[in-house]
């Protein structure tokens, strides 16, 4: 079994779920013919306080967004980036040989943005060639440390991400776009609202609209389930035009706060859920921060997407993404999202349609198969050459 190694951290969900995606596409569609294993470098192989970083993210976007942005805002100026890559590259090349010598692995992924120059480096002085591969997990707005033109291969989502890889330096023979790589049950045969809603413990015939706030649970996500349940309640009929579904993440306070709320509407409330692909098909649309997974997922599942918020950075340009292809819509504001949902479950039927629709044009359920493929068919390449160069005599 050819051994592949997909460098990632915890520094937003975002990173681990692909990850993920990539390890599951190669299990389910290549069985047998990979060992993948996930490294988290940073809490797994880093000293501290590097170590420790990511359990400052959910800090830093919270409740200081505005460090956070200007430390992403940095890390967008040639100057400083060098900089801070020169001190970086320092202090951790060290441990990222460490790490590869440890799971020794036929070919590397790396779906992290500073996981991209060391680790290339390190392989290239290795007297073995073992292939380097990028996949790009932001999906339009990102950091120039994404692109190094050393890379084999590098797999990005979007016409932005590959008009930047370009300007990078990278080569067109280089760039794959295949899309962000979620989860292959997304891609899975489509089965109906009310089927699933009925597995789900939902009313089988109200629409329903489901809130998210990450794997973290983070943003209003209280204040909003409030009010759009409350608009919903008042129906045409005077009954309820439909529920809500609420996913807290890890955020256990939230799920006690909201599980302790009266609601005039049915409501599920859920923490940290495996099958979230289950909820968002069951769901008729779905409210979110605009972080680049969650679009990806909602777009493969053909549901329309009202964004709540974003992280000042990466997420800033998923919000003209999102608008730009019809596919959903932007407010911070709980009412006016609470109005939105109202008139999409009720007079507004049509508009909601034509966002799915839409939607499902732009999405792309197989990206992460498609990305394993094509590695799985680079290393059936490498391994060929090998074998042709031992056989030439010497």
């Amino acid at each position: 079994m050819k051994k592949v190694l997909i460098v990632m951290s915890d520094t937003g969900g975002g990173h681990r779920a692909s990850a993920e995606a990539l390890r599951d596409a190669f299990t389910k569609h290549h069985p047998g013919r990979f060992q993948v294993e996930l490294a988290d470098f940073l809490i797994q192989h880093s000293p501290p306080p590097l170590s420790q970083v990511p359990k400052t993210y959910r800090f830093l976007v919270d409740d200081v967004p505005w460090l956070y942005k200007f430390m992403y805002q940095v890390g967008e100026r040639p100057q400083a980036l060098e900089l801070l890559m020169k001190a970086t590259t320092t202090v951790l090349q060290p441990f990222v040989s460490s790490m590869l010598e440890q799971h020794t692995p036929d070919l590397v992924i790396s779906v992290h943005p500073l996981m991209q120059e060391i680790p290339r480096k390190v392989l290239a002085r290795r007297q073995r060639r073992v292939p380097f591969i990028t996949v790009v997990t932001d999906l339009v707005t990102m950091a120039p440390v994404w692109f190094d033109p050393g890379a084999t291969l590098c797999f990005v989502p979007s016409d932005e991400a590959y008009q930047l890889a370009l300007r990078a330096g990278l080569r067109p023979a280089q760039l794959r776009q295949y899309g962000l790589p979620i989860r292959p049950a997304f891609a899975a045969p489509p089965r109906s609202k009310p089927a699933l809603r009925r597995e789900c413990g939902l009313d089988a015939d109200l629409p329903a609209a489901l809130i998210v706030g990450g794997g973290e649970g983070m943003g209003p996500v209280s204040e909003i389930a409030q009010a759009v349940a409350a608009r919903l309640a008042t129906g045409p009929s005077g009954q309820p035009c439909g529920q809500l579904v609420v996913v807290c993440g890890r955020n256990e306070r939230l799920k006690e706060e909201l599980k302790e709320h009266t609601f005039p509407v049915p409501v599920v409330v859920r923490g940290f859920v495996e099958d979230i692909w289950t909820w968002m098909a069951a769901s008729d649309c779905i409210v979110t921060k605009a972080g680049p997974g969650t679009i990806a997922e909602a777009l493969a599942l053909g549901l329309p997407i009202v964004l709540s918020g974003y992280i000042p950075g990466q997420e800033s340009g998923n919000i003209p993404y999102v608008l730009k292809h019809g596919v959903g819509v932007y407010t911070e504001v709980p009412q006016q999202i609470a109005e939105l949902i109202h008139g999409w479950f009720g007079a507004q039927r049509d508009v909601l349609d034509q966002l799915a629709q839409r939607a499902s044009r732009l999405g792309r359920p197989d990206a992460a198969v498609r990305i394993a493929d094509e590695i799985a068919g680079l290393l059936d390449e490498r391994e060929a050459e090998i074998e042709a160069e031992e056989q030439r005599p010497s």
